[in-house]
């Protein structure tokens, strides 16, 4: 329209200055001809104009039905950051820290930057002159349930754009794309209003750099206040402006500065340009005076020159056109129009009283079809050219940005923690540990076979993920036919596990429960293989050690209970076929014919001398009567318990460990406590780790290229866990028994002082998973994660997701963040798993009866 309205001005013009130098030159025009003329140019120009107005018209209808019925395909991300609260100390000692808010809030203002240098859609683009543009984005801020979100919603095509402006800002951001969030109840009650500005756009509003707090805050507090089942949202859709802005801010500015008041350079508009021009032509028309009157001298006032410098600055960064909404919705209409009132009160913080813009505070609440049009266009995002305004980025950076950590709003939706990505170098063999997803890149957590040997450390708080993660590992592992034992003291992983094993591997499982009482394995605890001698000792060694975790043998027992109790174990080994269990150890002690039948079969001089000569000869009977009870009272738990006597009575256990290692065989302990009992689960989980490790050394039989590996997983590991484990994870790596353990925190790895067990998983393992762990162990890992997380991130970390250090070719990686798997990998057969412990019943179990008469029958042997 304006430039129509330019073109037929111009004609005008020279219409007329042509008129005038033929009636100076020729003087031949009579009046009669120049009233024709004029009167054919005024009907041309009168039917052009009526053709333009009834096209603008026609636009202006189609404009409208466009902006009101189609609806364009947006991608909406919720938008979190975490909250890392600084040392307040620091805080009250930081002389900076408005400088500091101050930077924080500047970078939301890139991101303003980024779309103001967006190149405005052109009349041509998607014929955007007739149906309107599209390259508009929207920054919401939405209570909801009880919660604060803040959103980006962007058009599809450029959708990808944002994001990575975005990320690129707030590189610790997560950016996350999820369905649009719908804060409307049936039976709730809606409110809207729109906001703008009350004086020319040109006319700035109070920004972050005129404030000593962050003005955000204010609008989230009002919003933090409500019930549960009302909503509160502010939608702000911008989009890049045409360049024109500018201009009319240098008109003004220069205006001024030629002497013109502020009021009459902010006339300076279309019309009045045309008007002055016209005012021009007839001053050319008379004679000018000889005197011309010299204006006066217009000095500027302080506020005039603090208003220009103003706009100026605002004038110097990218505009952008804006329509703010507000939407509220609850039970009733008066309490809606309440928290809408209070939000729009809110928005005063920015208003520029003497200096800049306010904001306009009418709101329409009488007109329910003004209310339903407003609404719509909030759901729909639409932009309203007749309501925009122009912010520059610094406003807009004011108005909206994502929450800073010093907020103290309650019920802001932060990130709980940093995702980081996975390196470059990821393996792409190997078993899946997870899959990082950073960035909507999602990639799978390889571990290689090598590197599994350096063994792997989980540990993470209770519920969050860790035994699901050891279900995927061994599943995958049993898949691939690798040899696999599984301790579980809960029962739940086991039931996963053999729940998904393959029908081709059903053979090869040995399911050792000790709440099967109908038909238990054996355990002989005191068994060794007879071919390598030097297991007597490890098996003595390893049960002194087990007794003394289970009863602190340093504070009760003393070096009394380790002797007796040592030579009544060489004792009872020395003959295994007269037995050499648990079973016989009182006996040796209590029994004086029992112990003489076991020494005339000794050939160890030192045990026979230590019975006949120190043990008998130096207190007798009687004195030996009196130490026997304090050893024996340490068994009787194991050996009158009618669950553990048929598991650890029987001469010869129901499986070898070596035989199990070499052959790739899977071995699953279900060692629930709440069938069991604590100390029992504790003692036979202990042995069985101690006879895996003895296992491995003996493979030093074997060439290296022979020894095929073999996966250990336990969990809550330091419920099994004596000096064998430091031997596991420094020496086993050598004889291929890869450790996978899991527990909940670093404190149940020390015992009176004792870090040893600590030291050993902290200087040997190569693998870490850290999934939500308490503050004082995030210190302690807060170190092995630095720089890419925080003791916070450790802290606040997402259920089943854990933070990992990878070794890869035997180098740790840059920890990255990983989602575990889940679903677990494998069908699941129900049917097929109650065959395989029925199968594995029958090949290794024994009946109960015919275990208790030969226990029995060797007790009475004598």
């Amino acid at each position: 329209m304006k430039l129509f309205l330019t073109f037929v001005i111009e004609i005008c013009y020279y219409k007329f200055m042509d008129y005038g130098l033929a009636e100076q030159n020729t003087q031949t025009l009579n009046n009669f001809s120049l009233a024709v003329n004029l009167d054919g140019w005024l009907l041309y120009s009168i039917g052009v104009l009526a053709v333009l107005v009834l096209l603008l018209i026609t636009r202006r209808i189609i404009l409208i039905l466009a902006l009101n019925s189609k609806y364009h395909e947006h991608a909406v991300y919720l938008l979190r950051v975490p909250k890392e609260k600084p040392n307040e100390k620091e805080q009250q000692s930081n002389i900076n820290y408005v400088q500091n808010l101050r930077e924080q809030i500047a970078r939301a203002e890139t991101i303003f930057k980024a779309i103001g240098g967006l190149r405005a859609q052109r009349w041509h683009h998607n014929f955007s002159w007739l149906i309107g543009r599209t390259d508009h984005f929207s920054f919401e801020i939405v209570a909801d349930k009880k919660f604060i979100s803040f959103y980006v919603v962007a058009p599809k095509d450029i959708s990808r754009y944002l994001e990575q402006q975005i990320q690129a800002y707030y590189p610790e951001a997560a950016l996350e794309a999820v369905a649009d969030y719908n804060i409307f109840s049936p039976r709730g009650q809606i409110v809207a209003a729109f906001l703008r500005t009350k004086r020319s756009p040109i006319f700035p509003l109070k920004t972050y750099n005129k404030m000593e707090a962050d003005p955000l805050e204010s609008l989230v507090n009002v919003m933090s206040k409500l019930k549960e089942n009302e909503s509160l949202a502010i939608q702000y859709i911008v989009r890049s402006a045409l360049p024109g802005w500018h201009q009319k801010s240098n008109r003004v500015v220069s205006s001024v500065n030629q002497g013109k008041k502020l009021s009459e350079a902010l006339g300076v508009g279309f019309l009045s340009r045309i008007l002055a021009f016209l005012n021009d032509l007839v001053k050319a028309a008379k004679p000018t005076p000889s005197q011309d009157k010299v204006a006066k001298e217009n000095r500027l006032t302080a506020m005039e020159s603090e208003v220009l410098k103003l706009i100026e600055e605002k004038n110097s960064r990218a505009g952008l056109d804006v329509n703010i909404r507000i939407v509220a919705s609850a039970g009733d209409k008066a309490r809606a129009r309440n928290y809408l009132n209070n939000l729009i009160s809110a928005f005063s913080q920015y208003n520029y009283y003497q200096y800049g813009n306010v904001f306009s505070n009418k709101v329409v609440f009488y007109n329910n079809f003004i209310q339903k049009f407003l609404i719509r266009d909030f759901i729909f995002r639409r932009f309203k050219p007749d309501l925009s305004f122009l912010l520059n980025t610094e406003e807009l950076a004011s108005l909206y940005h994502p929450p800073l950590s010093e907020t103290e709003t309650p019920n802001i939706l932060w990130l709980f923690a940093k995702y980081a990505s996975a390196p470059s170098n990821l393996p792409d063999e190997g078993i899946i540990l997870g899959k990082n997803v950073y960035r909507e890149v999602v990639k799978e957590v390889k571990v290689k076979r090598a590197d599994r040997r350096r063994h792997t450390y989980v540990i993470g708080k209770s519920g969050v993920g860790k035994s699901v993660l050891l279900a995927s590992m061994a599943i995958q592992d049993i898949a691939n036919g690798e040899g696999v034992c599984v301790i579980d003291p809960h029962g739940d992983l086991i039931k996963e596990v053999i729940s998904r094993i393959p029908l081709e591997r059903a053979n090869d499982v040995i399911l050792f429960a000790p709440a099967d009482t109908e038909r238990p394995l054996a355990l002989n605890l005191l068994e060794f293989d007879s071919r390598y001698p030097e297991q007597k000792t490890f098996v003595i060694n390893e049960m002194i050690k087990i007794f003394d975790k289970l009863y602190d043998l340093k504070q009760t027992g003393g070096p009394i209970f380790e002797q007796y109790m040592r030579n009544a174990m060489l004792l009872a080994m020395s003959d295994p076929e007269s037995g050499s269990t648990l079973m016989e150890i009182p006996k040796v002690l209590a029994d004086p014919n029992f112990r003489k039948m076991k020494l005339e079969r000794c050939q160890d001089p030192t045990v026979v001398d230590f019975w006949r000569k120190e043990a008998e000869k130096a207190g007798g009977e009687a004195a030996l009567a009196n130490v026997v009870p304090y050893i024996t009272s340490k068994l009787t738990s194991f050996i009158s318990n009618d669950t553990m006597r048929p598991i650890i009575g029987q001469q010869k256990s129901s499986f070898n460990l070596r035989d199990i290692m070499d052959t790739k065989k899977i071995l699953l302990v279900d060692l629930s406590k709440g069938l069991i009992g604590e100390m029992n689960a504790h003692l036979l989980g202990m042995i069985l780790v101690g006879k895996i490790l003895m296992s491995a050394l003996s493979r030093t039989d074997l060439p290296a290229e022979k020894r095929v590996d073999f996966y250990l997983y336990i969990d809550e590991f330091q419920n099994f866990t004596t000096d064998s484990v430091n031997s596991i994870l420094s020496e086993a790596r050598k004889y291929n028994l890869n450790l996978i353990m899991a527990h909940q925190y670093l404190g149940q790895l020390v015992k009176n002082q004792d870090a040893s067990i600590k030291s050993a998983v902290f200087g040997n393992v190569g693998t870490w998973l850290v999934f939500k762990i308490g503050s004082e162990d995030a210190e302690v890992m807060a170190k092995e994660f630095a720089p890419v997380f925080n003791q916070y991130d450790l802290i606040n970390i997402e259920k089943y997701t854990a933070y990992v250090k990878l070794l890869i070719d035997n180098t740790a990686a840059r920890p990255f963040s990983m989602s575990t798997v889940w679903p677990l990998p494998g069908r699941k057969r129900e049917d097929a798993a109650q065959k395989i412990k029925s199968l594995s019943r029958l090949k290794y179990g024994q009946d109960r009866n015919i275990i208790e008469a030969q226990i029995m029958r060797r007790a009475n042997a004598v």
